[in-house]
């Protein structure tokens, strides 16, 4: 004789749902009895413990594709428009050519160069960058990739891998394109009832009884309560994802910096994101003529695109003799006439080093310590790693007694207090500071060494002409760098793509 089992609703519906003998995906139950997954897998379990429900677990991967995933592909991405590009070139331009052609179409090279190599369209040497055969064949024929056809017809929904003919290669292509789609792992369960089980239910021996969470007034007001059975919780069960307010993670990096610089006593300065390139690069010694100052490298204003130079007379005019000829700092300077025109060129500050600078003036004499965090704009084609606009954080003191030990000294408290337990310095080259130290931290996730900025000592060139007599130690950092570490991204975008399902998968405490 078959064994008596209770059975609540729940388990009642699903046991009903497999008498046929049929395997059910635990997703397409849950939706059919319109109840929760969690239910039905208590159910499940049970039945699984008695003997009774067979739990089939199968690893699956889904592709989810981005929200404008489907647009961006209709739009053209980088690669297949590059491919016109170059076909309508006869199949091959220079390197410099197809860049500043790519540039002026809005193309960005870099992703260019890196899809249209993995799919093998766009070939790129020292003779320049050409179209291989497959790309000439797909530019003629206009043909989609594995990719680009399983997105359009997907139109935004979600794809499990295992059911595409072409799988590996829609996986190689997207499994790290974020901006398109990603690739997650999942488990799928179905259910069905063993031999017992259905025996069970053929003798009719399933008994349901009337089971709640809780008892109602009513139920205690009629009596009712006592054929109820409360339900009993089991709490190693999976439950219903909770996602509690977060603070955006790079608007968290960027409080706890200054959180960190407060407390080791320095003082917060601000200054225009809109900066007058005297600031942004005469003050710190940087000659006229730099390639960093060119259009390429700096976005500058076009109304109005000039401003007045600071009101101190003798300050500008220390600068301008640091750059004509050192002036009284003991340097040759440049040696060449400065421009007061190219100084009052509005721009859109390039480094936050512009407020140091600007407070480094009003401060000259020590002990003064400051850092500001803000925005900058740098020309760069937008990829993995680079953003045209991005935040910096920048750090000065002016000590009598400063030097090259009390620089490192502040940097390693620094990067101790923002979690990194080894930090190690080494020589390099930055053309305001001398001497000029990169900072390396140790990254326990990736058992590796992360540069994570640059500082030094400002050069007399820059630090007598605005009064200062005293040796000022400086560095920089980038924000974006340091939460990318932190919360292990391999892409810059995506902390400025606003997916609320990447934020909700972030730790609250990192």
């Amino acid at each position: 004789m078959a064994p008596e089992i209770e059975l609540d609703e729940t388990g009642d519906a699903v046991w009903k749902a497999l008498a046929d003998g049929q395997k059910i995906g635990v997703g397409e139950l849950a939706s059919k009895l319109k109840v929760d997954q969690s239910r039905i897998m208590v159910v499940a379990t049970e039945g699984q413990q008695r003997g009774f429900i067979e739990i089939e677990e199968t690893a699956i991967e889904e592709l989810i594709p981005a929200d404008n995933a489907v647009e961006l592909v209709r739009q053209g991405l980088p690669e297949r428009r590059a491919l016109a590009l170059l076909a309508d070139a006869g199949g091959n331009l220079a390197t410099g050519d197809f860049a500043k052609a790519a540039q002026q179409a809005g193309i960005a090279v870099n992703e260019v160069f890196k899809w249209g190599t993995a799919r093998g369209w766009i070939a790129r040497d020292k003779a320049g960058v050409r179209l291989t055969d497959v790309g000439e064949k797909t530019a003629k024929s206009g043909e989609l990739d594995a990719d680009e056809r399983v997105l359009t017809d997907a139109g935004g929904a979600t794809v499990e891998l295992s059911a595409l003919s072409d799988a590996d290669r829609v996986k190689s292509l997207l499994g790290k394109r974020t901006e398109l789609a990603k690739i997650k792992s999942r488990t799928r369960r179905t259910l069905s009832l063993t031999s017992a089980g259905s025996s069970v239910l053929a003798s009719g021996g399933a008994v349901v009884k009337q089971e709640r969470n809780l008892l109602t007034s009513e139920d205690l007001k009629t009596g009712a309560w006592k054929e109820i059975t409360l339900r009993p919780y089991d709490v190693t069960l999976a439950a219903e994802d909770v996602h509690p307010a977060k603070i955006h993670p790079l608007r968290k990096i960027i409080e706890q910096t200054r959180r960190a610089y407060l407390e080791m006593g320095f003082t917060e300065v601000v200054s225009p994101m809109v900066e007058s390139s005297f600031w942004n690069f005469d003050a710190l010694f940087q000659p006229q003529d730099h390639p960093a100052r060119d259009m390429q490298d700096t976005f500058y204003m076009d109304e109005p695109n000039v401003t007045d130079l600071p009101e101190d007379v003798e300050l500008v005019d220390r600068v301008r003799r640091a750059h004509e000829d050192g002036g009284d700092t003991g340097s040759e300077g440049w040696g060449y006439k400065w421009s007061p025109d190219r100084a009052r060129q509005i721009v859109l500050r390039t480094h936050t080093t512009a407020s140091t600078i600007r407070a480094l003036a009003r401060h000259p004499e020590p002990p003064f310590k400051a850092f500001c965090v803000g925005w900058v704009c740098r020309n760069e084609t937008m990829s993995y790693k680079h953003l045209p606009v991005f935040h910096q954080v920048d750090g000065i003191v002016i000590d009598e007694n400063a030097s090259l030990a009390s620089l490192l000294g502040t940097l390693e408290t620094f990067y101790k207090k923002m979690g990194f337990k080894q930090v190690k310095f080494k020589p390099a080259f930055y053309p305001y500071t001398e001497p000029s130290v990169d900072v390396v931290v140790y990254l326990e996730s990736r058992k590796k060494w992360i540069e994570m900025g640059g500082s030094g000592i400002f050069r007399p060139e820059v630090t007598e002409p605005l009064g200062c007599k005293h040796p000022v130690l400086a560095w920089g950092l980038g924000m974006e760098r340091l939460a990318m570490i932190r919360y292990g991204l391999s892409d810059i975008r995506e902390l400025y793509q606003g997916r609320i399902e990447a934020l909700q998968e972030m730790a609250l405490y990192q």
